[in-house]
């Protein structure tokens, strides 16, 4: 989940990686990003918290991150040397090609909810999302 002030401008995001009983939340912040970029990066920093290859269910509000696997938008976008449907580069290139990489590693289900809705989970990441950068930026 991201929340970024102005688009661009400072973002964090937040993640909640879930085991069992065990939960563990993550968060961090850019001073002058976009919304696109926290929602790649609570994705990536998510995957990179796992040690060893596992089944991962990602829950995202983010159309831009899931419809990337779902559609296989990703899969078009490597064939084509990272071009898009539109003829033009793709935005956020190498954090496409290091998500990309990770989820190669795991078996990953990617999952739409709904935001800013009665998702638990969601509002919390949001929550993360929020106050790191309440407790980073000079605003």
């Amino acid at each position: 989940m991201e929340h970024v002030l102005g688009n661009p401008g400072p973002g964090g995001w937040g993640t909640i990686l879930m085991y069992k009983e065990t939960t563990k939340e993550i968060s961090g912040y850019m001073p002058d990003t976009t919304n696109n970029i926290m929602e790649m990066t609570a994705v990536i920093e998510g995957l990179k918290m796992l040690k060893y290859k596992c089944e991962v269910e990602i829950y995202s509000d983010s159309s831009y991150v899931v419809n990337a696997f779902n559609n296989f938008w990703i899969q078009g976008w490597i064939k084509n040397n990272w071009i898009n449907s539109s003829k033009e580069p793709v935005k956020n290139k190498e954090l496409w090609q290091e998500l990309y990489e990770l989820t190669k590693k795991h078996e990953v289900k990617f999952i739409k909810v709904k935001g800013h809705s009665d998702n638990v989970y969601n509002n919390r990441c949001d929550e993360l999302a929020r106050n790191a950068i309440k407790n980073n930026s000079k605003m």
